[in-house]
């Protein structure tokens, strides 16, 4: 598998979709850039959804625990099986140590592909490069981690207007 962009690059890309998104700081988030076959495991074993995925993300905290935004739950929920109890007490964490915000798993071959057959952009009709589809999916991964969502048209609509904005892409 070629590289296709360097750790410094994707470190900075995942940086500027936290930031944007108000992830808590100082904090960590794991990036695994890995194949197709990893992916559909993953998916299967966490999703039950058989195949391959783009780009898998878990996060550790609830989206509430994120600045509110547009592409955020509607309703102010938590996400499935999160605690959101407002008598809990915070975690505190011990002194000069960083919250882990979650994890994102992403398929470079899934990547490459999806640029070579001009299926990129997350709607499936964006030609550009493999690099550019791969610095796509880190954006999405990591602002899926601070609760950003596309399950409805508002949502999708949100979150891909600032994908746009982050990447640097005309929307037009």
């Amino acid at each position: 598998m070629p590289r296709i962009l360097s750790g410094a690059a994707a470190a900075r890309n995942v940086a500027v979709a936290l930031d944007a998104a108000g992830a808590p700081r100082p904090a960590t988030l794991s990036v695994v850039l890995t194949d197709d076959a990893e992916l559909a495991d993953l998916n299967v074993t966490h999703l039950g959804h058989e195949g391959p995925t783009d780009v898998l993300s878990f996060p550790l905290l609830p989206p509430q625990a994120f600045p509110p935004h547009e592409g955020g739950p509607l309703d102010g929920s938590p996400l499935p099986g999160v605690a959101s109890s407002p008598s809990a007490a915070p975690f505190v964490l011990p002194p000069r140590s960083r919250l882990h915000l979650g994890d994102i798993a992403v398929s470079v071959e899934r990547a490459v592909a999806q640029a070579a057959g001009g299926r990129g952009g997350q709607t499936g009709d964006v030609r550009w490069s493999g690099t550019e589809e791969l610095r796509l999916l880190l954006t999405h991964g990591a602002l899926h981690v601070c609760g950003w969502d596309h399950a409805d048209r508002s949502e999708e609509a949100a979150m891909r207007a600032l994908e746009r904005r982050l990447l640097g892409v005309d929307p037009g």
